[in-house]
């Protein structure tokens, strides 16, 4: 218990609790916490909108791999393509 709380007899022996004193120091108290979840909670919606924006540009470039991956493969096939080509008029000769 806090001593400030505390009223004392002459003879220093405890002899009230101050009430008023303890009732503005647990509004004190609650309005601290009230501020630290109010925080946490802003905090907590920043969060979500970072992710909701990454989760987003994941989705964009997974789509522009998949985009690029199907150009590589043609190309591929081009170049496997034009490779096996001459083979077979080496074959025919």
């Amino acid at each position: 218990m806090n001593p400030d709380l505390v009223a004392h007899a002459t003879d220093g022996s405890a002899y009230t609790v101050r009430y008023d004193a303890v009732n503005a120091m647990l509004l004190n108290e609650f309005i601290k916490e009230h501020r630290k979840v109010e925080e946490q909670g802003r905090k907590n919606e920043e969060q979500e909108a970072t992710i909701n924006k990454l989760a987003s540009k994941l989705a964009q470039q997974q789509k522009q791999i998949e985009s690029l991956t199907a150009i590589v493969e043609k190309v591929s096939d081009r170049v496997a393509l034009s490779q096996a080509a001459p083979q077979v008029l080496a074959n025919q000769q």
